[in-house]
Order: C-alpha cells, then sequence, then structure tokens
C-alpha cells in the first residue's frame, strides 16, 4: 500500500520553478529500512527536486508523553489496539515537535492513492478561513453517529452525529491539513490538548472512541467548529463501507456520497482502490 501511494504522489506531482518535495517520514527504528527503501525507490526517478526527512516515532511520543497518554485511554480500543499507538496521536501536537522553520505541513496515511497534483492540495491553506488550525475532511460513515448515540438521545434535533451537508458527522483524518504556525499561535487550541479538557470534552459528549487523533478533532470540531477548514470529500474519498452492514444500511449514503472528481482515494480498512 506504501508502495502505490508514494508511485502515485510522484506520477502526479508538478511543481514550478524553485518549488522541490519535502517528504518527512514518521516511523521507529524497525520500520526505517522499509521507509528508506520504499523512498528509494519510488523517488529513483523523480523529474523534480526532493529531500527526506526521518523522525523517530518513540522520541517524538516521549516528548508528548502527557497529551498521547490522556488521548490514549479516550480514543483507543485499549492496550494493543491498533489505533492505541502513539504514532496515531502525534497529529495533534506536531506543531510542538517540528522546528519553527516548518510552518505548514501535510499528513496523509499511506493507503491513499492520488489522482492529483499534491501542490493543488497545498494551495488548501490559503483558502483557511480566520482562526481556523486544521484543514481536514468529513468522515464518510456513520461511525460518529453511532459513538455520540448517548449525546444523541439526549438532545434530540441535535447536529451532532448527522450526515452533510448540514450535519456534523465528524472528521477523518487520512488527509491532514496542518498549518503549523497557527497551531503554535492558537492559544483555544493549545488549551483543548491539556489532559483535562480533553477528559471534560468527552465527558460532555459521552464519548469513547476508538479511532486515535480522528476522534480528538472530531470532539474538538463539535464544540470549536472554526478551528478546522472542512476540505472537500474529494481530498479524502474515502472507500470502507463497513457500516453499511452493521446497523446503519438506510442512513448509510447520506454519509458516503461524494460529488465531483476523485484527488485522493483513501482505501481505509483495506478496501481496494480503483485502478487509474
Amino acid at each position: 500500500r506504501g508502495e502505490a501511494a508514494l508511485r502515485s504522489l510522484v506520477r502526479q506531482v508538478r511543481l514550478g520553478p524553485g518549488q522541490a518535495l519535502h517528504l518527512h517520514l514518521l516511523c521507529d527504528a524497525d520500520s526505517r529500512p522499509l521507509g528508506q527503501d520504499l523512498l528509494r525507490q519510488a523517488l529513483r526517478h523523480a523529474p523534480f527536486p526532493h529531500q527526506v526527512w526521518f523522525h523517530d516515532v518513540d522520541g517524538l511520543a516521549a516528548e508528548l508523553r502527557a497529551v498521547v497518554e490522556a488521548m490514549q485511554r479516550l480514543f483507543s480500543a485499549g492496550a494493543g489496539a491498533y489505533y492505541g499507538d502513539p504514532l496515531f496521536f502525534l497529529s495533534v501536537a506536531l506543531h510542538r515537535l517540528l522546528p519553527p522553520e516548518i510552518p505548514r505541513i501535510i499528513q496523509m496515511d499511506l493507503d491513499v492513492e492520488y489522482r492529483a497534483n499534491i501542490l493543488e492540495l497545498f494551495e488548501e491553506f490559503d483558502r483557511f478561513p480566520e482562526g481556523a488550525v486544521i484543514g481536514i475532511a468529513r468522515e464518510m460513515q456513520p461511525v460518529y453517529r453511532h459513538i455520540f448515540w448517548q449525546y444523541r438521545q439526549e438532545h434530540p434535533g441535535t447536529k451532532v452525529g448527522e450526515p452533510p451537508p448540514d450535519g456534523m458527522p465528524g472528521f477523518n483524518s487520512g488527509v491532514l491539513l496542518l498549518n503549523l504556525d497557527a497551531m503554535r499561535q492558537s492559544a483555544l487550541y493549545n488549551r483543548l490538548l491539556e489532559p483535562e479538557a480533553v477528559r471534560r470534552l468527552a465527558e460532555k459528549y459521552h464519548f469513547k472512541g476508538h479511532l486515535g487523533d480522528q476522534d480528538f478533532f472530531t470532539l474538538a470540531g463539535m464544540e470549536h467548529p472554526a478551528l478546522f477548514h472542512v476540505l472537500d470529500c474529494t481530498w479524502n474519498r474515502q472507500l470502507c463501507s463497513w457500516w453499511r452492514d452493521h446497523g446503519y444500511a438506510e442512513v448509510f449514503d447520506r454519509y458516503f456520497q461524494c460529488d465531483g472528481d476523485v484527488k485522493i482515494y483513501h482505501g481505509n480498512c483495506n478496501t481496494p482502490i480503483p485502478a487509474e
């Protein structure tokens, strides 16, 4: 999957004069040789300038131990769970880890394939409204309709967990635009990262998630939607349809619909990605 993602990325990249592609790979020590090999193969004939940096996940997680541990308790399925790994929480505070010389960064899952130039996605940063610190697409399954069941029961008519265009279905973190400078400067966003603030927010919404960083972004977005610039679904066209067969067939298509030419396919839950 990672190999297909990188190949499609390189195929689509078109850069202007003086521009270069900067790739940052988050991995542990055991995965680094594999990552190096994947990038070497993918970039071997790249017709554009590029630079690659590797970051040790364990070292970064140690720097954010308080933040990560608080979120692991609330947003993973328990010890040993897939989304319990610190890797799935670093995005929430990457602005505290990367140097100030990096003002903005796009974070991508590796189960994606590109059908558009990544430069077009980077241009979305220019469309952030005032106060927004993160660009992210909506979740395209009713997973948060399910997770917020108690809050929804106690608040009839709420938009929480409802489908687009008028509802608040939550977010999917497979494609993230992190305005690191804005994250550094936002007092509101940094207050939300405090373990007690996270706990209070989860308590208010009766929230116990299992999907890592996107659970935090979803919860924060319910309370403070202005922190987020919502990307069009074509920038993160999720393909997983697990919830269609698990109790939500009647409403599923209201979440799953995505009109327009797909720019990035996201083969979440191991769903095959259509061939080009």
